[in-house]
């Protein structure tokens, strides 16, 4: 093996102690734990997370993820608390103090408020002897052996560790409440994963008139002016109570000219390709993407469980819908 550089191996051997600390949760996750997300599955109000420095930046990132995946959450200063954001709190909602030693005086001040209004108090700590592990309703372990810091000092491993509670909490949370893609969606409106997540099919697809419909006993001269007209680069062929039978694409007309066919008495149901792609106008509008990305196809057909058209939806469309 290669020698390494002395930045290479800080790095590894910073991953490494962070890979340790986050492993040995594996083992505290018991009847805490399960107290700890009972009693925010029972909560009426919001889980409201405070912490100081890094912590209170870990208590964030917790914060955005409980309230992204179906759990009303929200953060409080600890030090702003003491002057008048307590206030905040109700005495419907879960608490939730992050500090690495149990001991930090902004978060310690609070106790004897909370402990008035009856308000549940889960704490993560890495230590399960302090002031704060023993004042909460709960207490969740984030301890670890060593901090990644070579000094011992900046906050590494200990930030880790709880940031990686925080996320199995929501997580767990997320499953016990059947948390589905559609509620997600609700949450990230913004962006392209909003849209990925909320624009259906329907929502893009052309309908009525605009759709390219010929009979099966069209001949392909007709059928070629209603492709021109329509613009979608292909016709769909129906029966005469509507049903689909297949389209009638670029593609075919290619082959149907190389194999000499005569265009003003061939009828379309002679070179029509009944073996298309479809989908249905209550799925995603990304899943119409992705079918078209899989296929190479541009146009894709909207027809419901009866086999009626409802609607032709273009790769053009979901790049306008900003979902590609």
């Amino acid at each position: 093996m290669n020698s390494k550089s002395p930045l290479v191996a800080s790095a590894i051997r910073t991953i490494e102690i962070e890979k340790e600390a986050v492993s040995a949760l594996v083992s505290r996750i018991g009847d805490n734990f399960e107290q700890a997300c009972s009693l925010i599955l029972d909560c009426k109000g919001r889980v409201v997370v405070t912490g100081i420095g890094k912590s209170g930046h870990i208590g964030k990132k917790i914060v955005a993820t409980f309230a992204s995946t179906g759990t009303a959450a929200m953060y409080v200063h600890p030090a702003e608390a003491s002057h008048g954001d307590i206030g905040m709190i109700t005495s419907d909602d879960v608490v939730i103090a992050i500090s690495n030693s149990g001991t930090t005086e902004e978060i310690t001040a609070l106790l004897p408020v909370l402990k008035r209004k009856g308000i549940a108090l889960i704490t993560l700590t890495g230590d399960v002897q302090s002031e704060l592990a023993a004042a909460a309703t709960c207490n969740l372990d984030v301890h670890v052996e060593e901090e990644a810091c070579p000094l011992g000092l900046a906050p590494t491993s200990s930030t880790t560790a709880t940031l990686v509670m925080g996320d199995a909490m929501a997580m767990a949370l997320l499953e016990a409440r059947g948390f589905t893609h559609d509620d997600f969606a609700l949450s990230h409106p913004g962006g392209k994963l909003g849209r990925r997540l909320l624009v259906k099919v329907k929502d893009v697809m052309h309908s009525g008139k605009e759709i390219p419909k010929v009979t099966a006993d069209t001949t392909l001269t007709s059928a070629l002016l209603e492709m021109s007209e329509k613009g979608f680069g292909l016709t769909t062929v129906t029966d005469k109570s509507g049903g689909l039978l297949g389209v009638f694409s670029d593609g075919d007309l290619r082959r149907t000219i190389d194999a000499g066919n005569d265009i003003h008495k061939t009828q379309i149901k002679d070179v029509m390709s009944s073996n298309y792609k479809f989908i249905g106008s209550n799925s995603l509008a990304a899943e119409a993407a992705q079918i078209m990305q899989d296929t190479n196809i541009y146009v894709l057909i909207v027809k419901d469980n009866d086999g009626q058209i409802e609607g032709i939806v273009k790769m053009h469309d979901l790049l306008l819908a900003n979902v590609v």
